[in-house]
């Protein structure tokens, strides 16, 4: 479980982030990434550090090759605690930037990972998206 003080925090920041993108505010937006960062950075490998502060981070990363090695490490943090509904979205979302990145074979094997851990969340439409990237993947 995500400590309550870091999700409003992580939260809140994500919101500010949507905000100065919607703007353009790109001096905002790197500053609250910043922000985001430090955040994640000063809880690592402590009993706060959570899956959802990196997958956060890797979300609002605009080099896709850096948000994949930070999904990666949110995917290896949510493995850790068994969090099924945190290794089915962050599986997802690496794998859209993995076929961006044009990496279809790691793509398909996030997917099918994902696709599993999602056998065992409530969440219908992330299973739906799941199964059509992945039948996707697999015909192109």
């Amino acid at each position: 479980m995500i400590n309550t003080k870091i999700y409003k925090a992580v939260y809140g920041l994500s919101e500010k982030l949507m905000a100065a993108a919607n703007k353009n505010d790109q001096k905002a937006f790197d500053r609250l990434y910043d922000e985001l960062k430090a955040l994640c950075l000063e809880h690592q490998n402590s009993n706060k550090d959570h899956p959802e502060q990196w997958e956060t981070l890797a979300d609002f990363t605009e080099d896709l090759s850096d948000a994949v090695l930070i999904y990666q490490k949110a995917l290896d943090k949510a493995t850790a605690i068994n969090s099924k509904d945190h290794m089915s979205s962050i599986g997802y979302s690496m794998a859209k930037l993995q076929i961006e990145l044009n990496r279809t074979g790691e793509a398909i094997k996030n997917l099918q990972a994902a696709k599993i851990s999602a056998n065992k969340i409530e969440d219908k439409e992330l299973k739906a998206e799941i199964d059509e990237l992945l039948a996707s993947s697999l015909i192109a």
